[in-house]
């Protein structure tokens, strides 16, 4: 019997998803309209498109932090997504697990540091940080090249900047640049 394997980073439906999470969050970044007043903390997002749902060997609950599945349980379902995104990036910290088709995971998480597992440790020779990422984006790029996870989408709550890692590369986008030239100011 031959090996079935789906290739998720070049699926149509998958590669959807991801511009969908990128678009909410590019929405959110522009939406926000306080990025230049000294101390203000901004709307964060941190998204994770994952192809097996046995996430928990290298994500922790991030406590309380739930997504509102019962409002929004789907990427697809368009303007319940778009809502339930403004309200967690305001109010909620963690990771948003998004399987591959497209349903989103209750639970928020921390993913873990490639060092925290013997087996990952080889997986860090391929990440390299780049002085503009902070924390959430760091941990965006090493969770982006473990085998199980197809794409991050980040939003800094202190720029605003949009990335998107794959397979440890970043696209990324500062605030100014998002929507070019179809931006109206």
């Amino acid at each position: 019997m031959r090996n079935l394997a789906i290739e998720y980073e070049e699926h149509e439906r998958v590669a959807e998803i991801v511009d969908r999470l990128l678009y909410c969050a590019e929405d959110v970044s522009v939406g926000f309209d306080g990025w230049d007043e000294p101390h203000v903390k901004g709307p964060g997002l941190y998204f994770a498109v994952v192809a097996d749902r046995d996430y928990g060997s290298y994500a922790d609950p991030m406590g309380d932090n739930r997504w509102p599945r019962e409002d929004c349980a789907s990427v697809l379902a368009e303007d319940s997504f778009i809502a339930a995104v403004e309200r967690v990036s305001l109010n909620q910290d963690g990771g948003v697990v998004v399987a591959v088709d497209g349903e989103i995971e209750s639970q928020m998480v921390r993913f873990r540091d490639l060092g925290a597992r013997r087996e990952d440790r080889d997986l860090a020779d391929d990440v390299e940080y780049e002085a503009w990422m902070g924390s959430r984006h760091m941990s965006a790029l090493e969770t982006s090249v473990r085998p199980e996870v197809v794409a991050t989408v980040t939003v800094s709550e202190e720029t605003g900047r949009v990335s998107v890692f794959r397979d440890g590369e970043a696209a990324s986008a500062e605030r100014g640049e998002i929507g070019g030239p179809w931006r109206a100011e």
